[in-house]
């Protein structure tokens, strides 16, 4: 039972952690925002398509109300946490519960993220609410959603457009894409992207027929 109980004391501490970290990861991706090279217009942005909704990217500020939603959220979310470790701490209630006390406690952490993002910045990016430098990506890639394509079918949105996956380094778990509209504004991420010393690794010349011409403006 003390075991058990310190084991809980220690999942809950971390994730107490991870929402305050993710808090303010968030906080200093609005602010970094502002100076994106990339997007900047309504049709940039209507153009990146985040993953799982399926809907169109929206500005990344402190007024908007994913934002709000997230530091609402982790409030909440928090409160119900020290709740739940107070009860873990001061009952019997995880013997019969054990099973339900960690989906609780993994749905409430999940249930808090920002939607998906990407922005360009001059000395790195912001990717789904979180600032990475450009030493921190390992590489990106490449893929048109055409038929058979994982994705190809989930939305209309998606048919014929690009998945676009950017790989971090010593991040082995998470995938982190997006999908863009069309070949010429992901010609124009790509070229971003290569500028700042980003390495692309790609299958889409595979997916284009091997067309070494239409290849060649995505590298």
């Amino acid at each position: 039972m003390i075991l058990t109980t310190i084991l809980f004391t220690a999942i809950f501490l971390s994730g107490i952690y991870y929402l305050i970290r993710n808090l303010f990861n968030l906080k200093k991706a609005a602010e970094l925002s502002k100076d994106a090279l990339y997007p900047l217009t309504e049709s940039e942005f209507a153009g990146i398509i985040i993953p799982h909704e399926w809907k169109q990217m929206e500005p990344l500020t402190k007024n908007t109300k994913s934002y709000r939603y997230v530091v609402w959220g982790t409030v909440a979310a928090l409160v119900l946490l020290t709740a739940l470790l107070v009860i873990v701490l001061t009952t019997n209630w995880i013997d019969s519960s054990y099973f339900s006390l960690a989906y609780l406690f993994f749905a409430i952490i999940s249930s808090i993220r920002h939607r998906g993002n990407l922005f360009i910045l001059p000395k790195g990016i912001v990717l789904n609410g979180k600032y990475f430098t450009y030493s921190q990506i390992k590489n990106y890639e490449t893929e048109q959603i055409v038929r058979w394509h994982d994705l190809y079918g989930l939305d209309q949105k998606v048919n014929n457009a690009y998945k676009l996956t950017i790989r971090l380094k010593r991040n082995l778990f998470h995938s982190n894409f997006l999908v863009i509209g069309n070949s010429a504004q992901l010609e124009q991420i790509c070229t971003l992207l290569n500028q700042k010393g980003v390495l692309c690794e790609t299958n889409l010349s595979k997916q284009l027929g091997g067309n070494k011409n239409e290849y060649d403006r995505f590298n």
